[in-house]
């Protein structure tokens, strides 16, 4: 006769790794995607009120043009993504790109403190605007993900040693 709570907890640690994998191959979809969008021009101009209205990022029109800026981003945000697909066999790489998504969500839902994200017509906060309000709510998420993927990747390693 079989355990109905171990089948339920077995059923759970088959459901979670899916999650697991599937946040994985999630974070490093968006980080790809968005990062290669990054060498256009429309989307170097589409972040530009976003990077410059933190004093995290606001220095990298110091330094770059407004392309070199997106470039420079772009290429961090598709070696994260490449990072996270390997860490699906190797672990510690894995927790490189987990940490390098875990730090990219963590300077782009500070721009929901930096940017103007309320909508005024709405009578300001805690009405988002669509655009950059409601598209940056969506990195506190991403934001949660890189931290169980980081947990995730130091438990691999943990396991491994």
């Amino acid at each position: 006769m079989t355990n109905p709570s171990n089948d339920i907890a077995q059923l759970g640690d088959k459901i979670t790794n899916i999650g697991v994998y599937g946040l994985r191959l999630a974070s490093a979809t968006v980080l790809g995607w968005i990062g290669a969008m990054k060498f256009t021009a429309y989307e170097a101009g589409a972040i530009e009120g976003l990077v410059a209205s933190s004093p995290l990022t606001s220095w990298l029109y110091q330094v770059f043009s407004l392309q070199g800026a997106s470039n420079l981003i772009g290429t961090a945000e598709i070696a994260i993504a490449a990072l996270l697909l390997a860490g699906f066999k190797f672990p510690k790489i894995g927790l490189l790109g987990a940490l390098g998504a875990l730090a990219t969500f963590l300077v782009t839902s500070s721009y929901l403190l930096t940017a103007p994200v309320t909508e005024p017509s709405l009578g300001g906060f805690p009405a988002l605007s669509v655009v950059p309000g409601q598209f940056l709510l969506k990195d506190i998420v991403l934001l949660a993900g890189a931290v169980f993927l980081t947990g995730d990747a130091l438990r691999r390693i943990a396991k491994s040693s």
